[in-house]
């Protein structure tokens, strides 16, 4: 029988047999609020990965992509900051996911913070877990543990405006993006999670890209998908990290960031 991406990815990512975690999500708070039946804007949700194209398993031989599916983590909270200095380091905020109670039981949690220059500055920020532990030599285990060289050749994000306006589609495409390879990625590895802070203003291409999208915010839903480029025949076909949908959001709707 064959795996889907999301079962193959959990049986060779995450450690077999080991006690799931038990993921709540009313444990885990952002300063964005989750949607629900009566919020359909100003919100998140995860759309799940059907509409996001990967590599297949033969991927090197015929360039053939195939849907993502279920995403390995699964989306815990989303945070949307403002500040007059770019914010970096946010798992460091005892605010953040990872300081909980909650995030602290977790065996793994990865937290992507997009740093969106401006006046003043914004970061959208993703936080994701596992409910089992990383196997040790995985792929996702290598990226973890890795040098940053290896983090910008692997990391990629894959963009969509699932609903806007056709000029701002245009200019965002849906295209896979080796993140490390366009803008300056930091990374900070420690305890139970790895952060990733992406500085989009490091290039000219995204700042005009993120300009446009400030521009028309409140009438975009933008959804994401995170996941590591797969190379080798092992690594393939690829599956999703995760992903994300943000939905309409303001800018005036940003916290503080303190």
């Amino acid at each position: 029988m064959r795996l889907t991406p999301h079962a193959r990815a959990e049986a060779q990512e995450l450690v077999a047999g080991s006690s799931e975690v038990d993921i709540n999500l009313n444990h885990f708070i952002g300063s964005l609020p989750q949607a629900s039946t009566h919020k359909a804007s100003g919100c998140w949700t995860d759309p799940g990965g059907e509409d996001f194209m990967v590599r297949g398993k033969s991927y090197p031989s015929d360039l053939v992509k195939v849907s993502g599916g279920e995403p390995l983590l699964k989306l815990l909270a989303v945070d949307w900051f403002y500040s007059e200095r770019r914010i970096d380091s946010v798992a460091k905020n005892c605010k953040c996911v990872v300081q909980s109670e909650a995030g602290k039981q977790l065996p793994f949690i990865l937290i992507v913070n997009l740093q969106v220059p401006a006046k003043p500055n914004y970061s959208l920020v993703f936080s994701f877990g596992a409910k089992r532990p990383v196997c040790k030599g995985s792929l996702l285990d290598t990226f973890i543990n890795g040098s940053d060289a290896y983090r910008d050749s692997r990391f990629k994000l894959i963009p969509r405006i699932a609903k806007g306006y056709w000029f701002v589609k245009r200019a965002v495409g849906t295209k896979a993006c080796l993140l490390g390879q366009a803008v300056t990625c930091r990374y900070m590895r420690q305890d139970n999670f790895l952060e990733i802070d992406v500085d989009i203003g490091s290039s000219s291409v995204a700042r005009s890209i993120i300009n446009l999208v400030l521009k028309h915010v409140t009438s975009l839903v933008v959804d994401m998908a995170i996941l590591l480029e797969g190379r080798e025949e092992a690594e393939l076909p690829e599956y999703l990290l995760g992903t994300t949908r943000i939905m309409q959001i303001r800018l005036e709707s940003a916290s503080l960031y303190q």
